[in-house]
């Protein structure tokens, strides 16, 4: 096998041919994804090792932290009795000699070999005449490596037969024969442009941000903090700023090469829309409606994603802006995720429009052949000015001038989804709702491109919610506090986990892996005692269609008085008097989709419960996240701690977003980062919409390698 001399190497060369690797060590990192010296390069360090001044050993001093640097010149293993063990070492240099004590890791006679140089980290206790430490952190050292100042060690991803010496020793060969060879794509002025900002945004920089070659050695083989902090903020910098560009120079795109229907809104036409309400707008849905009919009114498409809290009255506002493109004469379509949802609105509007000339249609998976086909050609004809539908709106589907598309709750299509129903030749104007409060750095990043409203601000008359994390001892007279409100007249949920196999439903009404035996043994068992005296219900995703509306209905019209039932309820369910819910296996669910389900219990005037019980002892990472949800009903205070407890990996998963995962940023800790970057880039595309000055040239080849795919930016380059 040959191995690659420094003249040779290049990003591209396989992990087995460089120098310490060969087969098969190549074959176990390429199990953590590091195939080729470039992916080596790239393999940041996930944390740092900081040790403690190296001291001399006749200046040790008791209980105090401190570094040595020493030869192990015996060592010893005692086994006491089966499973225990004490194995002692000392460690030597020309100042002393120190004691070793490790108990019950006899592993540790295979690694502390006589003559091995070590670093030991830890306190040390006087016992008799010397010092010993007591299972102290141990860096294992080549045997040139001098450590007389503290060097900052790095701890890389490690895969089973590779030990993090031997990683460290891989990955420093590759920097220092490429570091040099990478290209710089941040030309000094705009390093030193994005230092000023980011030590005016509060981030502490000794230095300037590094050249490429500089952070890449600093990052992997850091002199100290200062020069640590710099190449890691230079890294992170660069990674969120060809991003931003990225978004950037699409929301650009989006706002002036696409031409859209003007729609101007006028008192008078105002007046008409607000009239058909049966209830005072809110300030912030009336400051919405303002936001987006400016939108509306120019000639280029409308990106707006419309966010706000459970029960906040955001389909309001999606109405407003429906009936705003009828009344200039276009045709306006509103998605939902599931059936149950859209049949919803459908009636939403049919009552809101009652007795007006607006022609309303319904386009949705249960509709006889016969009914679709009229629906669609009533669409293409323009016999329909408003549609509301499922995903079976993107199925060959044309209107005869489509001025709004609405989609509500976002999250549940994909970006491919949600651009096919742009097609078609037309630009219409494009308002995405969400339930679910996104985070700020979510929002700059995934929804970047989009111009964000927030409503925060309930309608008037909305029952608190009361939130509970139940114990087991609470089961019975949780019980009997249900039956107590049904007896008062109310209605009551009980959710049951939703389980799912490898793979992510698609919807939420994609039944195809959702375990109904838990929901179904749950209603058998309260429908045979606790409540016996009332009407039970059975709802989850395998029942037909017209089954899960059946029960619905039921359910909203008081003939069900519980409805047992899987996360089928989780987005958009409105019944009033519903103040009931009860969710079992709740550590099965995430922060969001709990907040969800609770909102199905805050639609009407009277005080909603709900009480979570989990399966079992839950880890304590599940017991804070319930806790945080029993202390708060404010969405945006759990978005925020839900992405923290969670990360940014789910978040950023190419099923949500379609977006290529973060290398080194992290969008929660490095938010000021990331808001710098973002208004570095939008001043960028202001100055130079197709970056086509020389000195950005290799910024936009890295961001056209990264997202022109995913954000439809092939003719930029």
């Amino acid at each position: 096998m040959t191995q690659h001399s420094s003249s040779t190497l290049t990003r591209a060369t396989p992990t087995q041919f460089l120098v310490g690797v060969g087969p098969s060590r190549a074959d176990r990192l390429a199990r953590i994804g590091l195939r080729t010296a470039g992916d080596l390069l790239f393999c940041f360090p996930r944390d740092y090792e900081f040790p403690a001044p190296p001291e001399r050993i006749d200046r040790i001093r008791e209980g105090e932290p401190v570094s040595l640097v020493g030869t192990i010149t015996d060592a010893e293993l005692i086994s006491r009795s089966p499973g225990k063990s004490v194995f002692g070492a000392i460690v030597e240099n020309e100042t002393g000699a120190v004691r070793l004590l490790f108990f019950n890791q006899p592993f540790r006679a295979e690694q502390l070999t006589i003559d091995r140089r070590v670093m030991i980290s830890g306190e040390a206790k006087l016992n008799g005449l010397r010092f010993e430490f007591v299972h102290p952190k141990v860096t294992y050292l080549d045997d040139d490596q001098t450590m007389t100042t503290p060097q900052i060690l790095p701890v890389y991803p490690l895969t089973e037969g590779v030990k993090q010496l031997e990683m460290r020793r891989i990955v420093g060969g590759i920097v220092d024969e490429l570091a040099s060879q990478l290209n710089e794509v941040l030309p000094e002025s705009l390093r030193d442009r994005a230092t000023d900002a980011l030590r005016n945004s509060g981030i502490n920089l000794r230095q300037p941000l590094p050249d490429i070659t500089t952070a890449m050695r600093q990052i992997h083989s850091p002199d100290d903090r200062d020069q640590l902090r710099g190449a890691r903020t230079r890294l992170a910098f660069q990674e969120l700023l060809v991003m931003q560009l990225a978004l950037a120079i699409r929301r650009r795109r989006l706002t002036t090469d696409l031409r859209s229907s003007a729609m101007p809104v006028d008192p008078m036409l105002d007046a008409r829309i607000t009239n058909r309400f049966p209830f005072k707008l809110t300030d912030d849905q009336v400051a919405a409606i303002r936001q987006i009919s400016i939108d509306m009114s120019r000639q280029f498409p409308m990106n707006r994603l419309l966010q706000g809290d459970v029960g906040s009255g955001k389909t309001v506002v999606a109405i407003y802006a429906m009936m705003l493109a009828v009344g200039h004469g276009n045709q306006a379509v509103l998605m939902a995720p599931t059936e149950v949802l859209a049949r919803q609105h459908y009636q939403t509007l049919r009552q809101i429009l009652d007795a007006s000339r607006v022609r309303i249609g319904l386009l949705c998976g249960s509709l006889s052949a016969g009914e679709k086909r009229q629906t669609l050609a009533d669409t293409a004809s323009g016999n329909l000015d408003l549609l509301v539908g499922t995903q079976a709106l993107l199925h060959g589907l044309e209107f005869k001038r489509l001025g709004l598309c609405v989609i509500d709750e976002q999250h549940k299509f994909g970006v491919g989804q949600r651009v096919r129903l742009r097609g078609g030749g037309v630009d219409p104007h494009y308002l995405v709702m969400s339930a679910t409060p996104i985070p700020r750095s979510v929002a700059m990043t995934i929804f970047g491109d989009t111009d964000l409203t927030t409503i925060k601000e309930k309608p008037p008359g909305r029952g608190a919610v009361k939130t509970y994390l139940g114990r087991d001892e609470w089961r019975k007279r949780w019980w009997d506090f249900v039956r107590t409100q049904l007896k008062e007249g109310r209605q009551a949920f009980v959710v049951a986990p939703r389980v799912t196999a490898s793979k992510e439903p698609s919807s939420a009404e994609d039944a195809s892996s959702e375990d109904i035996s838990s929901v179904e043994s749950i209603y058998q068992q309260l429908r045979a005692d606790q409540f016996s005296e009332f009407t039970v219900g059975l709802l989850h995703g395998r029942l037909s269609p017209d089954e899960k509306q059946s029960l619905m209905q039921q359910f909203a019209e008081g003939e069900i008085d519980v409805l047992v039932t899987t996360t089928v309820i989780e987005v958009g369910i409105d019944v009033p008097n519903a103040t009931v819910m009860t969710i079992m296996g709740a550590e099965r669910f995430g922060l969001a989709q709990l907040h969800q389900l609770r909102g199905r219990v805050s639609r009407g005037s009277h005080t909603g419960h709900v009480c979570v019980f989990t399966d079992g002892n839950q880890s304590p990472e599940e017991y804070e996240r319930l806790t945080v949800f029993e202390s708060t009903d404010d969405g945006f205070e759990l978005a925020e701690a839900d992405f923290k407890m969670r990360g940014p990996g789910d978040v950023f998963s190419a099923k949500q977003s379609g977006m290529p995962p973060m290398r080194i940023a992290n969008v929660i800790e490095d938010l000021d980062v990331l808001q710098v970057a973002r208004m570095i880039a939008q001043e960028l595309v202001d100055e130079d919409p197709e970056l086509d000055n020389p000195d950005l040239e290799g910024l936009k080849k890295q961001l056209m390698s990264r997202y022109g795919r995913q954000l439809e930016l092939g003719d930029v380059a």
